[in-house]
Order: structure tokens, then C-alpha cells, then sequence
């Protein structure tokens, strides 16, 4: 009998989103950029994200991230981010659950560190409270006011704007932003995520719907589709950089201005941005708690060992 594949890994989440943390056991990528990595991972080696990910070992709301050697100059660390479904070129929630979970290792202590990552490198900062900030790859809006037409509902209007992922974002809509109502919200995002990929925009595969808040200090509510059908428990790092540049972009929040933002399950992030150019360089802060650590083992013998897909 062949023994089976031991991944050791180390469970996170970030306000209520959880990362699952690959240590040891990954597959061999090679050494160059993070971006061609990934395809090799891809093309290559998509077993063993399903592995992780998929059930009965994962979820649909899991994030993957292979810790890998970075390749960016001044990077102390790499990582490929995934999920059931596929590859994310960047994941807020995931940068600050690895961080966390690089001081839990006691491979970091509090102070600035230089993140590789498939679309770019990033900084981030753990603070001696425990909480983490890092700024994201440069962010901007590419469509404003962009016109869906939905099946019994009319015309919906949205921006598209990239924060490390691609985000279509509803500021205006009849959806009650409430946990209770995570189907609803769910259907309804799926079809503006089909609408806008039939508008000619494929490589959108987030959702984001924004509304008003009840919590005193905080700035708006969200409520984010990720690719596979699974909502944000957190506020969406990558989504709240795409917010913040459309708000940069309409002059409705300030250089070094904060921007609270509160995910449906009522955790937050805080976000302020710089200019660069064109586009934004996001500041995102947030906390993450570390939940788990095990070895996830992979029989061959067992029907299952590659993931349900």
C-alpha cells in the first residue's frame, strides 16, 4: 500500500473568513516569477488544490495559500492564493491571515515584511496589537456607471474596478444586506456576475453589493460574491481596494482618509489609500486569528483523496 501524502498546513481566519495555510507537502513549482508559477501549479498540479480545498477536506468558503519562496528582490516570503474553484491573483483576508500565521510560527515578529504574490509584490505590517495592515497592488476603476439588464429586475448600473481581483460594484439595488438573507443575495449576485460576462467582461468574477450600515463609526456594509459561489465572511480585502478607487476616482474620499468597512457578518477592515499615477495604492488593515494546526492526509486508496469534483 502507498502511503498517503501528508500536507501539513495551519488553519486561519480573517473576520470570519478562513485561510488554509500550505507548509509542507506542496508541490514542486520551481523558482521563478510567482505568475509563471502559478500557471505551473495550474496546469500541472490543479489535484492537488482540489485537495486542499475541495470537500470532503475543504470548502467552498476556504482559501488556499501555498507558502513558497519568494522571487521578487526584497520579498521575504511568496504565496499563491486558491479556492475551490481556481487561482486568486491576490486575497486581502488571506495576506493578513498569513501574516498572523507567520507569527504564530515564530517566523516573524512585529514589524514591515514584503509579500510576493502572482500579480505583484506587497507590503505588510504586523503591529504589536496583533493587527495587520498591508498595501495592495495598484488599484483603479475601468468602467463607471456601466448598464446590466437583469431578468425581472431592469436595468442595474455598476463600476468594474481591480483591486488584485476583478469586482463589479452595486452601490444602488433593492437587496437587504443581512445574513438572513445569504440565498437571495447570493442568486441575485450570481446573475450580475452572468450579466456582466455577457457585457463582454469575463474576468470579473466578484460581485460587490454595498449599503448602509448600523454600526456607529463604520462607513457602509458589504456584500461580496467570490468565484464558486461562496460569499465573503470578511469585508473583502482586494474588494475594499477596488472600493476605495472608485471613491478615489468620484473624489469622495480623501488622500489618507479612512474608510471603515463592514462585511455581512459584521466584521471590519479599515482602508485609506495614496495616489500613484492613475491608480491607488491601498492601506488595509484588519485581524486574523489563527484556528488550527494539522496534517491533511491523502490516501490514494481512498476514492476521494483528490477532492469531490
Amino acid at each position: 500500500m502507498a502511503a498517503p501524502l501528508r500536507i501539513k498546513v495551519l488553519d486561519s481566519h480573517t473576520g470570519g473568513e478562513p485561510t488554509r495555510l500550505v507548509l509542507e507537502g506542496g508541490p514542486d513549482l520551481g523558482a521563478g516569477p510567482l505568475s509563471e508559477r502559478v500557471k505551473v501549479f495550474k496546469e500541472q498540479h490543479d489535484a492537488f488544490r482540489t485537495t486542499v480545498e475541495g470537500e470532503p477536506r475543504g470548502s467552498e468558503v476556504m482559501v488556499g495559500a501555498l507558502l513558497c519562496a519568494p522571487h521578487e528582490p526584497g520579498c521575504q516570503f511568496g504565496v499563491i492564493f486558491f479556492n475551490n474553484v481556481g487561482y486568486l491573483g491576490m486575497c486581502g483576508h488571506g495576506t493578513i491571515g498569513l501574516v498572523v500565521s507567520l507569527a504564530h510560527l515564530g517566523r516573524i515578529k512585529p514589524g514591515a515584511l514584503k509579500i510576493d504574490t502572482p500579480v505583484g509584490p506587497i507590503e505588510a505590517m504586523l503591529h504589536p496589537n496583533g493587527e495587520v495592515s498591508f498595501n495592495n497592488v495598484p488599484s483603479y476603476r475601468r468602467e463607471k456607471d456601466l448598464s446590466l439588464y437583469l431578468p425581472g429586475v431592469g436595468d442595474v448600473m455598476c463600476d468594474l474596478a481591480w483591486g488584485g481581483n476583478w469586482f463589479c460594484l452595486i452601490q444602488d439595488h433593492d437587496q437587504k444586506l443581512e445574513l438572513a438573507n445569504v440565498a437571495q443575495l447570493t442568486d441575485y449576485t450570481s446573475r450580475v456576475r452572468q450579466a456582466v460576462s455577457d457585457s463582454g467582461f469575463p474576468e470579473v468574477d466578484h460581485v460587490e453589493l454595498f449599503g448602509p450600515s448600523t454600526t456607529a463609526g463604520v462607513n457602509s456594509r458589504n456584500f461580496v460574491l467570490c468565484p464558486g459561489k461562496a460569499y465573503d465572511r470578511s469585508p473583502c480585502g482586494t474588494g475594499t481596494s477596488a472600493k476605495l478607487a472608485c471613491l478615489a476616482a468620484d473624489g469622495q474620499l480623501a488622500v489618507g482618509a479612512e474608510w471603515v468597512q463592514e462585511s455581512i457578518v459584521g466584521s471590519v477592515f479599515r482602508g485609506k489609500y495614496r495616489k500613484q499615477g492613475d491608480k491607488i495604492i491601498p492601506t488595509i488593515t484588519g485581524t486574523a486569528h489563527v484556528m488550527a494546526e494539522t496534517t491533511l492526509l491523502a490516501d490514494p486508496a481512498d476514492p476521494f483523496a483528490t477532492g469531490i469534483r
